[in-house]
């Protein structure tokens, strides 16, 4: 996924300034794709430069509002259709289980326990999250909730993993 994706997919369901989008990243897309201020006014810039995006109106102080174009639906069309996701093959998580042998036991759990926490501060802001919104019909919500429920059985199976991995260190 790009952030050029992302950004079409959020002015597909309506016309937003770069604050707002990403205020929307912060409170939601932030779990799956995180990007800062600089990242996404940039990538404003390009997209309305390629006519993906074009400024549907501007406001005080220069704040400019995005629309999406019909290339910019196409675009993300077919990106969602057309397009394979990659495939995450690297882990560091995994990577150091890989190698917690060299460890004294002690150690190598400790890793875990700190694995089992990290899951379960990250369920928990997911859970403060899910409770915080006021979710709607609109696509934004349906599919961003799916996604949201994604990062919470993540977060337990990455637990209860690490629970697992634990107990076998000896």
């Amino acid at each position: 996924m790009s952030l050029r994706h992302a950004l079409l997919g959020l002015l597909a369901e309506r016309p937003a300034s770069g604050y707002d989008l990403l205020k929307t990243f912060e409170t939601s897309l932030a779990n799956v794709w995180p990007a800062n201020q600089s990242q996404i006014y940039t990538e404003l810039t390009k997209l309305a430069g390629t006519g993906l995006i074009t400024v549907a109106a501007e406001g005080p102080r220069g704040r400019k509002e995005y629309a999406l174009t019909d290339e910019g639906l196409a675009e993300l069309r077919h990106w969602l259709t057309e397009t394979r996701p990659q495939r995450n093959t690297r882990s560091d998580i995994l990577l150091r289980v890989f190698f917690l042998g060299v460890l004294p036991p002690e150690e190598a759990r400790g890793y875990l326990t700190h694995l089992i926490e990290m899951s379960q501060d990250g369920y928990e802001q997911l859970r403060q999250l899910v409770d915080s919104i006021d979710w709607d019909d609109d696509n934004l919500s349906v599919y961003g909730r799916i996604a949201l429920e994604y990062g919470l059985r993540f977060n337990a199976m990455r637990r209860e993993w690490a629970e697992w991995a634990a107990e076998r260190i000896t």
